[in-house]
Protein backbone atom coordinates (compact mmCIF):
# COMPACT_ATOMS: atom_id res chain seq x y z
CA UNK A 1 0.00 0.00 0.00
CA UNK A 2 1.41 3.42 -0.90
CA UNK A 3 0.61 4.56 2.86
CA UNK A 4 2.98 2.24 3.95
CA UNK A 5 6.01 3.37 1.41
CA UNK A 6 8.88 5.33 3.44
CA UNK A 7 11.50 6.98 1.47
CA UNK A 8 13.93 4.16 1.56
CA UNK A 9 11.40 1.51 0.17
CA UNK A 10 10.13 3.64 -2.38
CA UNK A 11 14.32 4.37 -3.31
CA UNK A 12 14.73 0.20 -2.88
CA UNK A 13 11.96 -0.28 -5.62
CA UNK A 14 13.56 1.93 -8.02
CA UNK A 15 17.04 0.49 -7.46
CA UNK A 16 15.55 -2.64 -8.89
CA UNK A 17 14.88 -1.05 -12.53
CA UNK A 18 17.41 2.01 -12.41
CA UNK A 19 20.98 1.83 -12.02
CA UNK A 20 22.24 5.00 -9.92
CA UNK A 21 21.07 8.55 -9.75
CA UNK A 22 20.61 8.01 -6.20
CA UNK A 23 20.39 12.08 -5.11
CA UNK A 24 17.17 12.02 -8.03
CA UNK A 25 15.84 8.77 -6.29
CA UNK A 26 15.98 10.48 -2.85
CA UNK A 27 14.49 14.04 -4.24
CA UNK A 28 11.42 12.00 -5.77
CA UNK A 29 11.33 9.43 -2.78
CA UNK A 30 10.41 12.65 -0.77
CA UNK A 31 8.26 14.13 -2.76
CA UNK A 32 5.97 11.13 -2.55
CA UNK A 33 6.27 10.52 1.26
CA UNK A 34 5.24 13.96 1.18
CA UNK A 35 2.35 13.42 -0.20
CA UNK A 36 1.37 10.62 2.03
CA UNK A 37 2.12 13.10 5.28
CA UNK A 38 -0.28 15.85 3.26
CA UNK A 39 -3.25 13.28 3.72
CA UNK A 40 -2.82 12.71 7.09
CA UNK A 41 -2.83 16.35 8.40
CA UNK A 42 -5.72 17.87 9.97
CA UNK A 43 -8.83 19.71 7.46
CA UNK A 44 -7.18 23.30 8.21
CA UNK A 45 -3.71 22.87 7.39
CA UNK A 46 -4.61 19.68 3.99
CA UNK A 47 -5.15 22.63 1.48
CA UNK A 48 -1.90 24.67 2.46
CA UNK A 49 0.50 22.16 1.59
CA UNK A 50 1.26 22.04 -1.96
CA UNK A 51 4.00 19.94 -3.97
CA UNK A 52 7.62 20.72 -4.03
CA UNK A 53 7.79 20.51 -8.06
CA UNK A 54 11.31 18.98 -9.27
CA UNK A 55 13.68 19.82 -12.37
CA UNK A 56 16.53 16.77 -13.02
CA UNK A 57 19.03 18.38 -15.04
CA UNK A 58 20.82 15.50 -17.10
CA UNK A 59 22.10 14.06 -20.53
CA UNK A 60 19.69 12.46 -22.65
CA UNK A 61 19.55 8.51 -21.40
CA UNK A 62 20.93 8.53 -17.88
CA UNK A 63 17.30 7.60 -16.35
CA UNK A 64 15.49 10.83 -15.77
CA UNK A 65 12.02 9.33 -17.42
CA UNK A 66 12.47 6.08 -16.25
CA UNK A 67 12.53 7.22 -12.76
CA UNK A 68 9.41 9.02 -13.09
CA UNK A 69 7.71 5.86 -14.89
CA UNK A 70 8.63 4.04 -12.85
CA UNK A 71 7.67 5.81 -9.59
CA UNK A 72 4.13 6.32 -11.11
CA UNK A 73 3.67 2.61 -11.03
CA UNK A 74 4.92 1.93 -7.88
CA UNK A 75 2.24 4.25 -6.61
CA UNK A 76 -0.43 3.62 -9.33
CA UNK A 77 -0.77 7.13 -9.90
CA UNK A 78 -2.13 8.73 -12.90
CA UNK A 79 1.17 9.96 -14.80
CA UNK A 80 1.60 11.67 -18.50
CA UNK A 81 4.80 12.10 -19.97
CA UNK A 82 4.89 15.72 -21.99
CA UNK A 83 7.41 17.18 -24.57
CA UNK A 84 7.44 21.06 -23.62
CA UNK A 85 8.53 21.77 -27.44
CA UNK A 86 4.68 20.39 -28.17
CA UNK A 87 3.27 23.28 -26.17
CA UNK A 88 3.58 27.28 -27.47
CA UNK A 89 1.21 30.39 -26.88
CA UNK A 90 -2.18 31.27 -28.02
CA UNK A 91 -1.78 32.37 -31.02
CA UNK A 92 0.68 29.74 -32.55
CA UNK A 93 0.31 26.67 -33.82
CA UNK A 94 0.80 24.06 -31.02
CA UNK A 95 -1.34 22.27 -28.15
CA UNK A 96 -2.60 23.52 -25.66
CA UNK A 97 -1.41 23.30 -22.64
CA UNK A 98 -4.83 22.54 -20.83
CA UNK A 99 -4.76 19.25 -22.22
CA UNK A 100 -2.10 18.03 -20.25
CA UNK A 101 -4.73 17.74 -17.22
CA UNK A 102 -7.09 16.45 -19.98
CA UNK A 103 -4.66 13.74 -20.69
CA UNK A 104 -3.64 13.44 -17.21
CA UNK A 105 -7.52 12.24 -16.47
CA UNK A 106 -8.46 10.02 -18.96
CA UNK A 107 -4.94 8.10 -18.01
CA UNK A 108 -7.13 8.25 -13.92
CA UNK A 109 -10.41 6.99 -15.07
CA UNK A 110 -8.81 3.98 -17.21
CA UNK A 111 -6.93 3.35 -13.93
CA UNK A 112 -10.08 3.53 -11.78
CA UNK A 113 -12.48 1.61 -14.08
CA UNK A 114 -9.54 -1.28 -14.60
CA UNK A 115 -9.69 -1.37 -10.27
CA UNK A 116 -13.45 -1.59 -10.32
CA UNK A 117 -13.45 -4.47 -13.18
CA UNK A 118 -11.56 -6.52 -10.91
CA UNK A 119 -14.06 -6.05 -8.11
CA UNK A 120 -16.97 -7.03 -10.33
CA UNK A 121 -15.06 -9.51 -12.00
CA UNK A 122 -16.05 -12.79 -10.49
CA UNK A 123 -20.03 -11.43 -10.64
CA UNK A 124 -19.53 -9.93 -14.16
CA UNK A 125 -18.46 -13.66 -14.73
CA UNK A 126 -21.31 -15.46 -13.50
CA UNK A 127 -23.77 -13.64 -15.84
CA UNK A 128 -21.71 -14.23 -18.43
CA UNK A 129 -22.04 -17.87 -18.02
CA UNK A 130 -26.29 -17.25 -17.59
CA UNK A 131 -25.85 -15.57 -21.03
CA UNK A 132 -24.07 -18.03 -23.06
CA UNK A 133 -26.51 -21.03 -21.88
CA UNK A 134 -29.40 -19.06 -22.48
CA UNK A 135 -27.57 -18.48 -26.24
CA UNK A 136 -26.89 -22.39 -26.28
CA UNK A 137 -30.63 -23.28 -24.38
CA UNK A 138 -32.54 -20.69 -23.69
CA UNK A 139 -35.21 -20.52 -21.30
CA UNK A 140 -39.14 -20.98 -21.99
CA UNK A 141 -41.78 -19.07 -20.64
CA UNK A 142 -42.60 -19.06 -17.20
CA UNK A 143 -45.72 -20.45 -16.31
CA UNK A 144 -47.76 -16.98 -14.88
CA UNK A 145 -50.45 -19.44 -13.11
CA UNK A 146 -49.75 -20.49 -9.41
CA UNK A 147 -48.50 -24.26 -9.27
CA UNK A 148 -51.34 -26.32 -7.31
CA UNK A 149 -50.19 -29.53 -5.43
CA UNK A 150 -51.37 -32.43 -7.53
CA UNK A 151 -50.59 -35.24 -5.63
CA UNK A 152 -53.76 -34.36 -3.13
CA UNK A 153 -56.74 -36.73 -4.35
CA UNK A 154 -59.42 -34.15 -2.86
CA UNK A 155 -58.42 -31.77 -5.51
CA UNK A 156 -60.35 -34.37 -8.05
CA UNK A 157 -63.69 -34.47 -6.39
CA UNK A 158 -66.07 -32.65 -8.35
CA UNK A 159 -63.89 -31.63 -11.11
CA UNK A 160 -65.76 -31.56 -14.49
CA UNK A 161 -64.06 -33.73 -17.17
CA UNK A 162 -62.67 -30.51 -19.22
CA UNK A 163 -60.91 -29.52 -15.89
CA UNK A 164 -58.90 -33.08 -15.18
CA UNK A 165 -57.33 -32.66 -18.81
CA UNK A 166 -56.42 -29.37 -18.18
CA UNK A 167 -54.88 -30.75 -14.81
CA UNK A 168 -53.66 -33.38 -17.02
CA UNK A 169 -51.82 -30.92 -19.96
CA UNK A 170 -50.54 -28.47 -16.81
CA UNK A 171 -48.95 -31.82 -14.99
CA UNK A 172 -47.15 -32.72 -18.78
CA UNK A 173 -45.99 -29.29 -18.71
CA UNK A 174 -44.46 -29.31 -15.69
CA UNK A 175 -42.80 -32.80 -16.69
CA UNK A 176 -41.31 -31.26 -19.71
CA UNK A 177 -40.25 -27.91 -17.51
CA UNK A 178 -38.17 -30.25 -14.89
CA UNK A 179 -36.77 -31.81 -17.98
CA UNK A 180 -35.67 -28.56 -19.55
CA UNK A 181 -34.22 -27.46 -16.24
CA UNK A 182 -32.44 -30.47 -15.87
CA UNK A 183 -30.57 -30.27 -19.45
CA UNK A 184 -30.09 -26.67 -18.96
CA UNK A 185 -27.91 -28.18 -15.82
CA UNK A 186 -26.19 -30.76 -17.65
CA UNK A 187 -24.99 -27.62 -20.26
CA UNK A 188 -23.90 -25.59 -17.23
CA UNK A 189 -21.88 -28.47 -15.65
CA UNK A 190 -20.12 -28.79 -19.12
CA UNK A 191 -19.39 -25.00 -19.82
CA UNK A 192 -17.59 -25.29 -16.36
CA UNK A 193 -15.49 -27.70 -17.30
CA UNK A 194 -14.75 -26.04 -20.69
CA UNK A 195 -16.24 -28.93 -23.06
CA UNK A 196 -17.78 -26.49 -24.85
CA UNK A 197 -15.17 -23.60 -26.09
CA UNK A 198 -14.84 -24.52 -29.54
CA UNK A 199 -19.28 -24.49 -29.76
CA UNK A 200 -20.64 -22.19 -32.31
CA UNK A 201 -23.51 -19.95 -30.63
CA UNK A 202 -25.16 -16.82 -31.98
CA UNK A 203 -25.22 -13.97 -30.09
CA UNK A 204 -26.35 -10.47 -30.12
CA UNK A 205 -23.79 -7.61 -29.95
CA UNK A 206 -23.73 -3.81 -30.28
CA UNK A 207 -22.88 -2.09 -33.24
CA UNK A 208 -19.81 0.42 -32.06
CA UNK A 209 -21.10 3.02 -34.74
CA UNK A 210 -21.69 6.62 -33.93
CA UNK A 211 -22.61 10.08 -36.05
CA UNK A 212 -20.11 12.18 -37.31
CA UNK A 213 -20.18 16.08 -35.46
CA UNK A 214 -17.74 18.50 -36.00
CA UNK A 215 -17.78 21.37 -33.42
CA UNK A 216 -15.19 24.23 -33.89
CA UNK A 217 -13.39 25.44 -30.85
CA UNK A 218 -10.20 27.62 -29.63
CA UNK A 219 -9.68 24.74 -27.00
CA UNK A 220 -11.16 21.58 -28.56
CA UNK A 221 -14.48 19.91 -27.84
CA UNK A 222 -13.27 18.79 -24.19
CA UNK A 223 -12.43 22.53 -23.92
CA UNK A 224 -16.28 23.04 -24.23
CA UNK A 225 -16.71 20.70 -21.09
CA UNK A 226 -19.53 19.03 -22.81
CA UNK A 227 -19.14 14.86 -23.43
CA UNK A 228 -20.78 14.43 -27.33
CA UNK A 229 -20.09 11.15 -27.28
CA UNK A 230 -22.39 10.67 -24.32
CA UNK A 231 -25.10 12.88 -25.93
CA UNK A 232 -24.81 10.98 -29.32
CA UNK A 233 -25.24 8.21 -27.43
CA UNK A 234 -28.68 8.89 -25.92
CA UNK A 235 -29.99 11.33 -29.18
CA UNK A 236 -29.01 7.48 -31.77
CA UNK A 237 -29.31 4.43 -29.56
CA UNK A 238 -27.09 1.36 -30.28
CA UNK A 239 -27.61 -1.11 -33.20
CA UNK A 240 -27.74 -4.67 -32.54
CA UNK A 241 -26.90 -7.16 -34.86
CA UNK A 242 -26.45 -10.81 -34.70
CA UNK A 243 -23.19 -12.64 -34.69
CA UNK A 244 -21.79 -16.31 -34.92
CA UNK A 245 -18.40 -16.56 -32.54
CA UNK A 246 -17.71 -19.59 -30.68
CA UNK A 247 -18.30 -19.97 -26.72
CA UNK A 248 -14.28 -18.94 -26.27
CA UNK A 249 -14.58 -15.78 -27.82
CA UNK A 250 -18.39 -14.94 -26.77
CA UNK A 251 -17.51 -15.00 -23.01
CA UNK A 252 -14.22 -12.31 -24.09
CA UNK A 253 -16.89 -10.04 -25.66
CA UNK A 254 -19.83 -10.43 -22.95
CA UNK A 255 -17.54 -10.40 -20.20
CA UNK A 256 -16.42 -6.87 -21.17
CA UNK A 257 -20.07 -5.70 -22.01
CA UNK A 258 -21.40 -6.85 -18.21
CA UNK A 259 -18.20 -5.53 -16.74
CA UNK A 260 -18.90 -2.19 -17.80
CA UNK A 261 -22.52 -2.65 -17.21
CA UNK A 262 -21.43 -3.50 -13.10
CA UNK A 263 -19.22 -0.51 -12.96
CA UNK A 264 -20.89 2.66 -11.53
CA UNK A 265 -19.28 5.25 -13.76
CA UNK A 266 -20.61 8.06 -11.55
CA UNK A 267 -18.22 6.59 -8.88
CA UNK A 268 -15.24 5.74 -10.91
CA UNK A 269 -15.34 9.65 -11.87
CA UNK A 270 -15.56 10.77 -8.71
CA UNK A 271 -12.42 8.64 -7.65
CA UNK A 272 -10.41 9.29 -10.48
CA UNK A 273 -11.09 12.84 -10.47
CA UNK A 274 -9.71 12.56 -6.77
CA UNK A 275 -6.85 10.87 -7.85
CA UNK A 276 -5.55 13.00 -10.03
CA UNK A 277 -5.69 15.89 -8.17
CA UNK A 278 -3.91 14.28 -5.44
CA UNK A 279 -1.54 12.10 -6.65
CA UNK A 280 -1.29 12.95 -10.37
CA UNK A 281 2.09 13.47 -11.91
CA UNK A 282 2.69 15.33 -14.66
CA UNK A 283 6.69 15.27 -16.46
CA UNK A 284 7.73 17.99 -18.38
CA UNK A 285 10.18 16.72 -20.89
CA UNK A 286 12.66 18.48 -22.86
CA UNK A 287 12.20 21.48 -20.72
CA UNK A 288 15.33 23.12 -21.34
CA UNK A 289 14.32 23.26 -25.35
CA UNK A 290 11.61 26.54 -23.97
CA UNK A 291 14.09 28.36 -21.91
CA UNK A 292 14.63 32.02 -22.98
CA UNK A 293 18.16 32.63 -24.00
CA UNK A 294 19.83 35.98 -24.47
CA UNK A 295 19.68 37.01 -28.33
CA UNK A 296 16.76 34.83 -29.26
CA UNK A 297 15.16 35.45 -33.26
CA UNK A 298 13.07 33.64 -35.22
CA UNK A 299 10.96 31.15 -33.64
CA UNK A 300 12.84 31.26 -30.76
CA UNK A 301 10.39 33.96 -29.60
CA UNK A 302 7.43 32.05 -28.28
CA UNK A 303 9.84 30.11 -25.88
CA UNK A 304 8.91 32.98 -23.06
CA UNK A 305 5.38 32.26 -24.26
CA UNK A 306 5.25 28.62 -24.02
CA UNK A 307 6.53 29.45 -20.28
CA UNK A 308 3.61 32.07 -19.23
CA UNK A 309 0.90 29.69 -20.46
CA UNK A 310 2.51 26.19 -18.66
CA UNK A 311 2.35 28.49 -15.80
CA UNK A 312 -1.27 28.60 -14.77
CA UNK A 313 -1.75 24.57 -14.41
CA UNK A 314 1.77 24.23 -12.42
CA UNK A 315 0.95 27.27 -9.95
CA UNK A 316 -2.57 25.61 -9.14
CA UNK A 317 -5.81 26.41 -11.45
CA UNK A 318 -9.15 24.87 -12.71
CA UNK A 319 -9.11 22.91 -16.05
CA UNK A 320 -12.41 22.11 -17.42
CA UNK A 321 -12.47 18.78 -18.50
CA UNK A 322 -15.60 16.18 -20.17
CA UNK A 323 -15.87 14.77 -16.82
CA UNK A 324 -15.69 17.75 -14.78
CA UNK A 325 -13.74 20.28 -13.25
CA UNK A 326 -10.16 19.44 -12.02
CA UNK A 327 -7.77 21.26 -10.08
CA UNK A 328 -3.87 21.36 -10.36
CA UNK A 329 -2.69 22.72 -7.12
CA UNK A 330 -1.77 19.21 -5.53
CA UNK A 331 -0.61 17.69 -8.85
CA UNK A 332 3.09 16.97 -8.78
CA UNK A 333 5.13 18.52 -12.03
CA UNK A 334 8.68 16.97 -12.30
CA UNK A 335 10.64 18.68 -14.90
CA UNK A 336 13.59 17.44 -17.14
CA UNK A 337 16.14 18.67 -19.49
CA UNK A 338 19.89 18.41 -20.81
CA UNK A 339 21.03 21.96 -20.27
CA UNK A 340 23.46 21.92 -22.47
CA UNK A 341 23.19 25.27 -24.57
CA UNK A 342 20.75 27.07 -21.89
CA UNK A 343 20.42 26.39 -17.65
CA UNK A 344 17.31 26.59 -15.27
CA UNK A 345 17.76 30.38 -14.36
CA UNK A 346 16.99 30.94 -18.41
CA UNK A 347 13.49 30.28 -17.14
CA UNK A 348 11.29 33.05 -16.40
CA UNK A 349 11.76 33.69 -12.62
CA UNK A 350 8.16 32.44 -11.67
CA UNK A 351 8.75 29.24 -13.25
CA UNK A 352 11.74 28.45 -11.51
CA UNK A 353 10.43 29.52 -8.68
CA UNK A 354 7.23 26.69 -8.82
CA UNK A 355 10.25 24.58 -9.05
CA UNK A 356 12.56 24.58 -5.79
CA UNK A 357 14.07 21.08 -6.13
CA UNK A 358 16.68 21.00 -8.01
CA UNK A 359 18.70 18.00 -9.02
CA UNK A 360 21.96 16.83 -11.15
CA UNK A 361 21.89 13.33 -12.76
CA UNK A 362 25.41 11.80 -13.11
CA UNK A 363 26.68 10.96 -16.83
CA UNK A 364 26.91 6.87 -17.14
CA UNK A 365 30.55 5.42 -16.42
CA UNK A 366 31.74 2.60 -18.28
CA UNK A 367 30.64 0.70 -14.71
CA UNK A 368 27.37 2.33 -14.73
CA UNK A 369 26.67 0.87 -18.34
CA UNK A 370 28.09 -2.79 -16.72
CA UNK A 371 26.11 -2.43 -14.64
CA UNK A 372 22.72 -1.74 -16.24
CA UNK A 373 23.35 -4.49 -19.17
CA UNK A 374 23.06 -7.22 -15.83
CA UNK A 375 21.40 -6.38 -12.75
CA UNK A 376 17.83 -4.47 -13.24
CA UNK A 377 15.10 -6.87 -13.12
CA UNK A 378 14.19 -5.97 -16.85
CA UNK A 379 18.04 -6.22 -17.98
CA UNK A 380 18.92 -5.83 -21.81
CA UNK A 381 20.77 -9.02 -21.54
CA UNK A 382 17.30 -10.65 -20.06
CA UNK A 383 15.59 -9.56 -22.52
CA UNK A 384 17.67 -10.66 -25.59
CA UNK A 385 18.09 -14.05 -23.99
CA UNK A 386 14.67 -14.28 -23.31
CA UNK A 387 13.89 -13.11 -27.01
CA UNK A 388 16.11 -15.57 -28.93
CA UNK A 389 14.92 -18.73 -26.37
CA UNK A 390 11.45 -18.16 -28.39
CA UNK A 391 13.25 -19.58 -31.45
CA UNK A 392 15.10 -22.45 -29.52
CA UNK A 393 18.45 -20.90 -29.14
CA UNK A 394 20.52 -20.80 -26.05
CA UNK A 395 22.48 -17.76 -25.98
CA UNK A 396 25.37 -17.39 -22.97
CA UNK A 397 27.00 -14.06 -22.98
CA UNK A 398 30.66 -14.50 -21.00
CA UNK A 399 31.44 -11.70 -18.63
CA UNK A 400 34.38 -10.40 -20.51
CA UNK A 401 31.90 -9.93 -23.24
CA UNK A 402 29.97 -7.32 -21.41
CA UNK A 403 33.13 -5.58 -19.82
CA UNK A 404 33.59 -5.41 -23.65
CA UNK A 405 30.53 -3.84 -24.78
CA UNK A 406 30.07 -1.62 -21.97
CA UNK A 407 33.59 -0.17 -22.77
CA UNK A 408 32.56 -0.09 -26.58
CA UNK A 409 29.36 1.94 -25.32
CA UNK A 410 31.54 4.02 -23.15
CA UNK A 411 34.21 5.10 -25.97
CA UNK A 412 31.48 5.55 -28.64
CA UNK A 413 29.49 7.68 -26.27
CA UNK A 414 32.50 10.00 -25.63
CA UNK A 415 33.59 10.02 -29.35
CA UNK A 416 30.09 11.04 -30.95
CA UNK A 417 27.09 12.14 -29.12
CA UNK A 418 26.76 11.03 -25.64
CA UNK A 419 23.16 9.34 -25.55
CA UNK A 420 24.11 7.60 -22.46
CA UNK A 421 22.50 3.69 -22.01
CA UNK A 422 20.74 3.63 -25.62
CA UNK A 423 23.74 3.38 -27.22
CA UNK A 424 23.77 -0.40 -25.62
CA UNK A 425 20.28 -0.96 -27.21
CA UNK A 426 22.74 -0.09 -30.67
CA UNK A 427 25.27 -2.52 -29.96
CA UNK A 428 23.46 -5.36 -28.53
CA UNK A 429 21.40 -5.15 -32.09
CA UNK A 430 24.88 -4.67 -33.92
CA UNK A 431 26.50 -7.71 -31.62
CA UNK A 432 23.45 -10.19 -32.03
CA UNK A 433 22.33 -9.06 -35.88
CA UNK A 434 23.42 -12.51 -37.54
CA UNK A 435 21.86 -14.23 -35.11
CA UNK A 436 18.63 -12.88 -34.57
CA UNK A 437 18.60 -12.88 -39.05
CA UNK A 438 19.31 -16.54 -38.92
CA UNK A 439 17.49 -17.75 -35.79
CA UNK A 440 14.38 -19.42 -37.38
CA UNK A 441 16.32 -21.44 -39.52
CA UNK A 442 19.19 -22.09 -37.15
CA UNK A 443 20.35 -25.48 -36.69
CA UNK A 444 22.73 -24.78 -34.03
CA UNK A 445 20.81 -24.28 -31.45
CA UNK A 446 23.77 -22.62 -28.59
CA UNK A 447 25.95 -19.72 -28.92
CA UNK A 448 28.33 -18.02 -26.53
CA UNK A 449 29.35 -14.16 -26.78
CA UNK A 450 32.74 -13.41 -25.53
CA UNK A 451 34.92 -10.92 -25.63
CA UNK A 452 36.47 -12.20 -28.94
CA UNK A 453 33.28 -12.40 -30.63
CA UNK A 454 32.74 -8.82 -29.50
CA UNK A 455 35.53 -7.47 -31.06
CA UNK A 456 35.23 -9.26 -33.97
CA UNK A 457 31.83 -7.66 -34.60
CA UNK A 458 32.35 -3.69 -33.24
CA UNK A 459 36.27 -3.02 -32.97
CA UNK A 460 36.36 -2.16 -37.29
CA UNK A 461 33.27 -0.02 -36.48
CA UNK A 462 34.63 1.75 -33.32
CA UNK A 463 37.96 2.27 -34.76
CA UNK A 464 36.28 4.02 -38.13
CA UNK A 465 35.57 7.17 -35.71
CA UNK A 466 33.19 8.35 -38.91
CA UNK A 467 31.76 5.08 -39.80
CA UNK A 468 30.75 4.80 -35.66
CA UNK A 469 28.94 8.08 -36.22
CA UNK A 470 26.05 6.45 -38.42
CA UNK A 471 26.34 2.53 -37.34
CA UNK A 472 26.66 3.15 -33.78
Amino acid sequence: MINDLTPSQIVSELNKYIIGQDNAKKAVAIALRNRIRRQKLPPELIDEVTPKNIIMIGPTGVGKTEIVRRLSKLVKAPFVKVEATKFTEVGYVGRDVESIIRDLTEVGLQLVRKEWASKVEDKAKQLVDEKIIDYLFPASGKRKEQKTNLSDSSLYSGIEEEKKESFEILTKKDEREERFERTRKKFKDKLEKGELENRLIEIEVEENIQPTVEVFSNSGIEGMGINFKDILGRMFPQKRKKQKVTIAEARKILLYTETQRLIDMDEVIRAAIDRVENLGIVFFDEIDKIATQEKSYGPDVSRGGVQRDILPIIEGSTVMTKYGAVKTDHILFIAAGAFTTSKPSDLIPELQGRFPIRVELNILNKEDLKRILTEPCNSLIKQYVALLATEGLKIEIADDAIDEIAETAFLVNEQTENIGARRLYTILEKLLEDISFNAPGCKKKQFIIDKKYVNKKLQSIVKDEDLSRYIL
